[in-house]
Parts: C-alpha cells; sequence; structure tokens
C-alpha cells in the first residue's frame, strides 16, 4: 500500500515557476514508476511527466523544455519543477504510483496550478 500527498501548488503569474512535490509513505517506494497528471475543467486528465525507478524521466511535448521531474529516494519524494509556465499549465496535479503488479496502482488527492496575472 502506497499512500501520496502532493503539496506546492498555488497561484502564479505566466512566466513565473512553481515546484510540485509527490511525497510517498508505504513500502517499496523504490521500485514504482511515479507520474504527474493534470486535469483541467472540462478537459481530460493528461499525462505530464513521469520518472521510473532507474531515473528515466519522460514529458509530454507541451512541457518539454520547461518542467522537470527528479526523485530523492532518502525523502520518498518526487518533484516536478515547473518553469515558464503559461496559463494553459492551469489545471489540477495529480500524482500516481505504478508499481510492478496491475494493483499496485495509487493516485495522490491533487493540488491545484493557476497561472494567472
Amino acid at each position: 500500500q502506497v499512500q501520496l500527498v502532493e503539496s506546492g501548488g498555488g497561484l502564479v503569474q505566466p512566466g513565473g515557476s512553481l515546484r510540485l512535490s509527490c511525497a510517498a509513505s508505504g513500502s517499496m517506494f523504490s521500485v514504482y514508476t511515479i507520474d504527474w497528471y493534470r486535469q483541467a475543467p472540462g478537459k481530460q486528465r493528461e499525462l505530464v511527466a513521469s520518472i521510473t525507478s532507474a531515473y528515466r524521466p519522460n514529458y509530454a511535448d507541451s512541457v518539454k523544455g520547461r518542467f522537470s521531474i527528479s526523485r530523492e529516494y532518502a525523502k520518498n519524494t518526487v518533484y516536478l519543477q515547473m518553469n515558464s509556465l503559461k496559463p494553459e499549465d492551469t489545471a489540477a496535479y495529480y500524482c500516481r504510483a505504478r508499481g510492478p503488479r496491475l494493483e499496485d496502482d495509487y493516485w495522490g488527492q491533487g493540488t491545484q496550478v493557476t497561472v494567472s496575472s
């Protein structure tokens, strides 16, 4: 069992930065792939970035060059550094942990990011 808690969201002006955190509790976190998703009102949830247990990152085209995902095993935490934010980045951001078995699939409660002047 893994519990995920996101934090770091807020209101930021266009061009600004935020760092989201996804803190995990529970065993075997180190073997999980961690994803960051976002969902804007009226839109489908979309995958923003992922990082595997081997530190391999992957990004959606819309955020490449602006967002960076990292993980700190000592703190059981995954970060999403978001730079050069745009109004279209406004959404609720969720982290997801995917383990080696199909049933190892956990979501956090989400954190709101609003980019507006």
